[in-house]
């Protein structure tokens, strides 16, 4: 082939150029900090610097710069998804039209208070700045209650895009805007298209996804557009998104199964549009919750959402005269129009109210909203006046009770799925409801394209079976063995004695096979001890503590002493517990401080001569709102000749962001519980500060009786049904009050609507034939 004199040019033209791009890219290609730490003081606008693929260790990274806008200074990566920083690292930014991209946190914690930070410090930020398509997945703190931030924005007209942020563990807000100083205020910063990936249930306050602002400066306007994020699961704690500045606007977004709100807590003039909350029927997801002034909701979209009181579907509540400014504003001027909610259980309206909380909304307006739930006809609940709203051409279902007669119609709905699977009425009249796109924002437009959003979380029971032999510590030798969702299969009737304590650090499942159960022996202070990353499934064995050393404060089964960011599961099913009484205070299940179950389940268990008690859920005595477990269900089970109580569950304080404990305690038989001299509950059950109570078709024979002190919130007790046979009864304290209704067979002195429970002074419900005792504090 022959090329002409112009040709020959031309290509040596684009060699040189592209030798010459190619030259520069490699000069700012660098492979560990100090080479970073050389080059970033001389960078200029338009400049590149490259982070060469693999594992970044410790590396604590200062990029700062004043870019233009037409050539702003970039940090980007030799390949995305291969550059992780690990270990006790964390970045900077700071300076103006800053581009930080495809960055990936994992395996280690920021050794500071901020993952990545738009700031070098207090008084140097960065601002017309760029964060997109970074990712920090699981990169938490070991010690649970050690706050972090994840990405912290300061300064001004910066936008956070693309991002990929999943399963923070530990105390402290996924993604904070701040405000505290002149700097970052009126800042109209954009945080769009994120993938806010799950957040597992903090059990205390902290447990935010996103805030922006704070109290001090909550009556400071932010100017902040959330728009086009996805919320998956995100259960840190009742809210998802807590709005504490003015001027926000919070558009397009999806909730997918938060246990939680999107909370106008502080701040006014907020504009919450076009956002989708799915529920799914799990439990506490919640929706739009109003507080404050100058409120404006429209052309919302909720479905199967379940939470009550302050994570209801959609909630104005109370606020205080001239409130303090980290407390309630009063909800005035607030704007509620062409919002859906469709099989949602709970409109709220005034929540809160009580002696503080005294001044219900003002000058506000619900109208042209569909309220539409045909299997709840208590939908809308009222706590107080609500004459300050006026409500206007509302829909509800036919079976609705309504609170206005004036404000809302009743019409049967058609509904049909959309292109994304909502259902949405089909025969709405005209400008009534949400006018939905067909098809909504997906998981899969947020994020990063080039890192998996699948669930990395192993369930019990997910993985291969195995059998195991008997023999000396052969249970020990098989879960350590064993990986992640497998289930271990224990001959029926053999014995497996253990000379080890045996470490779960994984999800496990233990059975026995045949009519026989498996005995399990161990002569070490715990047989299982639930390390970080373990949860455990125990069905058909028996456990002996015969064997055991002869020493105080032996148990079965025992939490690490140490902080576990991850949260556990125990679930016991049809299981013995005997002879857990060589030495005083023996207990079958022991949980320490900072370790947090989901769930705690034991049903169809027989649980005999023990000493100590049978799970004490305490250890979280600083009061602030921090407790040991979630749900907590005793099913079927028996006690008998237990020493201590059956079950202690504590949560002390009065912060009101969590959601549990929950109990569910069903058809037990407790016989000879409670009566021993240690016992220093002097109950067979102890609860202090448990937000959702369930207690119903027990026996109590010739044991200690119910203790139970209500605390925070409003709490829903239901106490029915249960045979108390020369027992102690129920004995109910509190520092507030709450309404009683619905008893059964109670001293009619106790019936009075509004008694007040006082801290120290039992309420003592004795039943009329002298066996059974009902109450239901409700909400």
């Amino acid at each position: 082939m022959h090329l002409n004199k112009l040709s020959i040019l031309l290509l040596s033209a684009l060699i040189i150029v592209g030798c010459g791009s190619e030259s520069t890219e490699q000069q700012n290609l660098v492979h560990n900090v100090a080479e970073f730490n050389a080059l970033v003081p001389d960078l200029q606008p338009g400049d590149v610097v490259t982070l060469a693929n693999g594992v970044w260790e410790n590396a604590e990274l200062l990029f700062e710069g004043h870019g233009t806008a037409e050539k702003p200074i970039k940090l980007t990566v030799e390949e995305k998804g291969k550059v992780i920083l690990e270990g006790q690292s964390n970045l900077r930014m700071a300076g103006e039209h800053l581009i930080v991209e495809g960055l990936v946190f994992k395996n280690g914690f920021t050794p500071t208070t901020e993952v990545i930070s738009f700031k070098k410090d207090k008084n140097t930020l960065a601002n017309n700045s760029r964060l997109t398509e970074c990712v920090i997945d699981n990169f938490n703190n070991p010690e649970r209650h050690e706050p972090d931030t994840w990405v912290a924005i300061y300064g001004k007209n910066n936008r956070v895009d693309h991002n990929h942020l999943v399963g923070k563990r530990n105390r402290g807000v996924t993604m904070i805007v701040r405000l505290n100083s002149e700097a970052s205020q009126e800042n109209h910063n954009q945080i769009d298209h994120n993938y806010f990936g799950p957040r597992q249930n903090l059990g205390s306050n902290g447990g935010e996804t996103l805030r922006i602002g704070t109290s001090h400066y909550s009556r400071t306007n932010s100017n902040t557009v959330v728009e086009s994020n996805y919320f998956d699961r995100c259960n840190g704690e009742h809210e998802i998104i807590s709005n504490k500045s003015g001027s926000n606007t919070y558009k397009g977004n999806v909730f997918y199964e938060c246990t939680g709100t999107l909370t106008m807590r502080h701040g006014e003039n907020t504009l919450v549009d076009g956002n989708i909350f799915i529920g799914n029927n799990k439990p506490s997801t919640g929706g739009i919750r109003v507080i404050n002034g100058k409120q404006t909701v429209t052309n919302n979209y909720g479905v199967g959402l379940t939470g009550y009181r302050f994570r209801g579907a959609f909630v104005i509540m109370n606020g205080i005269y001239n409130s303090p400014i980290n407390r309630y504003d009063q909800a005035k001027d607030a704007i509620v129009r062409n919002n859906t909610f469709i099989n949602s259980d709970h409109i709220q309206l005034c929540a809160g109210a009580d002696a503080e909380r005294n001044a219900p909304p003002v000058d506000s307006f619900v109208e042209n909203n569909i309220f539409y739930n045909e299997n709840r006809d208590n939908l809308f609940t009222v706590y107080d006046d609500i004459s300050g709203i006026t409500f206007n051409n509302n829909l509800v279902s036919k079976n609705v009770v309504l609170i206005n007669e004036g404000g809302f119609f009743k019409q049967d709905l058609e509904l049909a799925e959309n292109g994304s699977g909502l259902l949405v009425p089909v025969n709405a009249p005209e400008g009534v409801g949400a006018d939905l796109p067909e098809n909504i924002l997906s998981k899969n437009d947020t994020g990063v394209s080039w890192y998996p959003k699948d669930d990395t979380d192993v369930a019990l029971s997910s993985g291969n079976t195995i059998e195991v032999a008997a023999g000396l510590n052969a249970l020990f030798d098989a879960v350590k063995e064993a990986n992640a969702g497998d289930v271990l299969v224990l001959e029926g009737g053999a014995s497996y004695p253990n000379t080890k304590t045996i470490e779960v650090d994984k999800p496990l499942s233990i059975t026995s096979k045949g009519n026989q159960k498996a005995k399990v022996f161990f002569e070490k202070k715990s047989l299982f001890q639930i390390n970080n990353g373990g949860s455990l499934s125990l069905s058909h064995l028996v456990f002996d503590g015969e064997d055991a050393p002869d020493r105080t404060g032996n148990s079965v089964i025992t939490t690490s002493k140490y902080s576990m960011n991850k949260n556990y599961k125990l679930f016991i099913d049809d299981c013995d517990f005997v002879n857990l009484d060589v030495n005083h205070s023996y207990d079958a299940i022991r949980v320490y401080k900072n370790t947090f179950a989901d769930t705690l389940s034991i049903t169809n268990s027989k649980f005999k001569t023990i000493t100590g008690n049978v799970v004490a859920l305490d250890k979280e005595t600083d009061d602030i709102g921090i407790y040991n477990a979630e749900y907590v269900i005793f099913k079927n089970n028996s006690f008998t000749d237990i020493g201590g109580a059956a079950l202690r569950l504590y949560r002390g304080g009065k912060d009101e962001s969590t959601f549990g404990p929950f109990l569910e305690m069903e058809h037990n038989v407790f016989d000879n519980v409670g009566f021993d001299a240690r016992n220093k509950y002097n109950s067979a059950v102890s609860l202090y500060g448990v937000q959702v109570i369930g207690i119903e078709n027990n026996i109590f024979n010739k044991t200690k009786g119910i203790n139970m002190h209500l605390v925070v919130g409003e709490p829903i007790v239901n106490v029915l049904n249960n045979n108390f046979y020369q027992s102690d009864k129920l004995t109910v304290t509190g520092d507030q009050k709450y309404r009683t209704e619905n008893l059964w067979e109670i001293d009619p002195g106790f019936a009075e609507e509004g008694y007040e429970l006082k801290p120290g002074s039992p309420l003592k419900g004795k039943g009329t034939k002298g066996q059974d005792v009902g109450l239901l504090f409700d909400q």
